[in-house]
């Protein structure tokens, strides 16, 4: 297995080594703060996003809720697929590049949880609007959706990842245009 180049490193690494320490950093100071506060919640913007004390044995929406040993293990296992198409493949685009990077921080923060804070993954992050509210989530869950609309925005660009190369590419755009040119000729007949 080659190993990607040096400039791939230089991307991946330090955003999924920030990405993990913000995350484990904001849940210890957030917890530690607010731990010590009565009523625990902080009221950052009044009606909209409050900072509060969650913890959730599940997945996202609480999903699986205690099932600790099957969430880490759905962890691990998730976190070797991204650390494989990361060291294995030939990531072209720097958006995937990034994307690979906050899932493997995403997934490394919530683990941690799951392995060292019985099973409880921390949740601090509050956006509500009146008698509506969505589920309190973590700088892991962010960078997990962050990393998710990457994707989204890269298949959208890029389609498949097969016209990244400039070959595909100028075969995609003559495959394109000679559609372009048969639909007005069969248009105009």
């Amino acid at each position: 297995m080659k190993l990607p180049p040096l400039k791939d490193h230089l991307i991946f690494w330090p955003i999924a080594l920030a990405g993990l320490g913000a995350d484990l950093w904001t849940k210890s100071a957030i917890f530690n703060w607010l731990g010590q506060k009565w009523p625990q919640v902080h009221d950052v913007v009044p009606g909209f996003f409050q900072l509060v004390l969650a913890e959730n044995s599940g997945a996202a929406f609480s999903i699986a809720r205690g099932k600790r040993v099957f969430l880490a293990a759905i962890s691990i296992a998730a976190l070797s697929v991204v650390l494989y198409m990361f060291l294995s493949s030939r990531i072209r685009p720097v958006i995937m590049k990034i994307a690979l990077a906050l899932l493997a921080a995403g997934i490394t923060g919530n683990l941690y949880d799951r392995l060292f804070n019985r099973g409880l993954v921390r949740d601090f992050i509050l956006i509500y609007y009146k008698d509506w509210q969505w589920p309190a989530f973590n700088i892991a869950d962010s960078m997990l959706c962050i990393a998710v609309g990457l994707i989204i925005i890269n298949t959208l660009i890029n389609g498949d990842g097969e016209k990244t190369s400039p070959k595909n590419m100028l075969q995609s755009r003559q495959l394109r245009d000679g559609l372009w040119i048969y639909r007005l000729n069969f248009l105009r007949s």
